[in-house]
């Protein structure tokens, strides 16, 4: 879905895709990956934050106490971005919890937006390439791009914790339009699971047997995602990262950092709310168990089920789309930094801007939810028994220039209904994460039942957050009526700066060596 908007010495218009990989969907009828069959997932004790060490991953005695933090850049709270050092060079590269996979654009890309891209360029002469084609897949019915390009191998360093041998994709063909926006972006940090890595899936095709799916599941340590590889090695305090977003654009606030392996400083564990992430049987998309581990079921992306949704303290009907091929009735919701906005089913979605907007008329061609800047609404989501209200600055957005008396309600828009290898009904984008620190916790990589994946979430919207709306919309009226659309760049030259630790991981031997300057 398009989102569009008018703002001087910026890009005219601006889209963030959905962040999820479609690629694998389609695999669902490969034998070798995915299957057909029906388990139930098991239930989990959210707060049991142990490090499970799998019988098929063999960890080193290490002590378990790596851990790492760095700052966050924020183009206008539309895209969240993160230094990565590969190689010798530091990128910016957009925060993508939606998907798996690690790209970046290479200096021999200059077709559709790399011709407009602004970030840095991988020289591809200083990596091991490995012959391997990928292509990546983004995007709903409404929206689509494409990243095509060749695997390749290096040093991969974020928030001073380094991994040798990554593989990532070099990029030499791209539609993605993230790109071409002035955060200087070179491409994407899939943080999401193995299972949606279309990287590791070519690896562990072109290097061994896929006999069921052992040799892609063992794969992992040598060929998957950075941070999966992280906490499959058994080297981190705890498997997992949050994050913690800032605003700049209708007021400023807050502080955006990317915490891998624990709780940020200050945050105790009690304080979230920790939910399971939805698993996803052969039937709706997932993979087939390994003969390892039969009967596990596995996480495709950091998915959770939500309880209801609620308007201005009142619970919204739930949607009566059907379902593609998969259960209409279960709930859940994706949580995703690649999306830029809320996006839910139409019907619910419209009953929203309908109500909160006397202008909205679904049935336009290019429908628009106006409405008085300074009367917030509070949208909420209950998940695991508590509710997680959308901050009201994160609601709306500027409407006209030199006007902060009418904004719009355009970071609410309809998504596809679920369907197979895509189970939501909802995404929440960058306004959920401007309203909470969000943690994921990776659990067991190869065996879930043992330590289930969750997600933990902890509300920052201050009780007088309606007050705050009023401040901004008072400080926009002496500035001309314009609010303001900040733009923070990731801190690609302290990161570059930042002492590493080193992680030794390979396929037959997983260790740490602690404080490898």
């Amino acid at each position: 879905m398009f989102k569009g908007f008018t703002y001087a010495g910026l890009i005219s218009t601006y889209v963030i895709q959905y962040s999820w990989i479609l690629e694998l969907v389609a695999l669902v009828g490969a034998q070798y990956l995915f299957g057909h069959s029906t388990t139930q997932c098991s239930p989990i004790n959210p707060l049991n934050m142990t490090n499970e060490r799998s019988q098929r991953i063999q960890i080193g005695d290490g002590a378990s106490t790596i851990s790492g933090s760095v700052g966050l850049g924020n183009f206008i709270d539309l895209m969240y971005t993160v230094p990565v050092q590969l190689g010798q060079k530091t990128f910016a590269l957009q925060l993508d919890t939606g998907s798996s996979d690690l790209w970046v654009l290479s200096e021999n890309c200059h077709l559709n937006s790399c011709e407009r891209a602004n970030g840095s360029r991988y020289m591809s002469f200083s990596s091991v390439s490995s012959g391997i084609d990928v292509d990546m897949h983004y995007g709903d019915s409404s929206t689509s791009a494409y990243a095509f390009g060749t695997v390749a191998f290096d040093k991969a360093s974020v928030a001073g914790i380094t991994m040798l041998d990554q593989a990532f994709a070099v990029i030499d063909d791209t539609t993605n339009h993230i790109l071409e926006s002035t955060a200087e972006v070179s491409g994407i940090f899939g943080l999401s699971f193995p299972i949606a890595s279309r990287i590791q899936e070519e690896v562990s095709a072109k290097t061994g047997a896929l006999v069921q799916t052992d040799h892609f599941v063992e794969a992992t340590p040598a060929s998957g995602p950075i941070l999966s590889r992280l906490a499959a090695s058994g080297a981190l305090h705890h498997p997992m990262f949050t994050i913690e977003s800032q605003r700049t654009a209708i007021d400023t606030s807050g502080r955006g950092a990317l915490t891998i392996g624990q709780l940020p400083e200050g945050i105790d564990n009690s304080t979230l709310t920790w939910v399971p992430v939805r698993l996803y049987s052969p039937d709706e998309g997932g993979l087939i168990a390994p003969s390892f581990a039969p009967g596990e079921i596995y996480p495709y992306r950091w998915e959770i089920d939500i309880d209801g949704v609620f308007l201005d303290g009142k619970r919204l009907p739930d949607s009566t789309i059907p379902a593609n091929g998969v259960d209409s009735h279960r709930v859940s919701a994706l949580i995703d930094t690649g999306n830029s906005v809320l996006r839910g089913p139409e019907d619910v979605v419209s009953n929203v801007l309908g109500s909160v907007s006397q202008a909205f008329h679904r049935t336009d061609e290019y429908p628009v939810a106006e409405l008085p800047c300074h009367i917030p609404h509070s949208l909420a989501f209950q998940i695991g028994g508590k509710m997680f209200p959308i901050d009201p600055r994160d609601f709306i957005s500027q409407l006209d220039p030199d006007n902060a008396v009418a904004c719009q309600a355009d970071n609410l828009v309809p998504t596809d209904p679920p369907s197979i290898g895509a189970l939501f009904r909802w995404s929440l984008g960058t306004p959920f994460f401007r309203s909470n620190i969000v943690a994921f916790h990776f659990g067991n990589l190869t065996h879930p039942s043992v330590d289930p994946p969750r997600i933990g979430i902890l509300s920052t919207v201050p009780e007088n957050a309606n007050e705050l709306l009023q401040e901004a919309i008072r400080k926009a009226q002496l500035n001309g009526g314009n609010f303001p659309n900040g733009v923070e760049h990731a801190p690609t030259a302290s990161a570059a700066l930042k002492p590493q630790t080193t992680v030794f991981t390979g396929t037959e031997y997983l260790g740490v060596q602690s404080n490898v300057w």
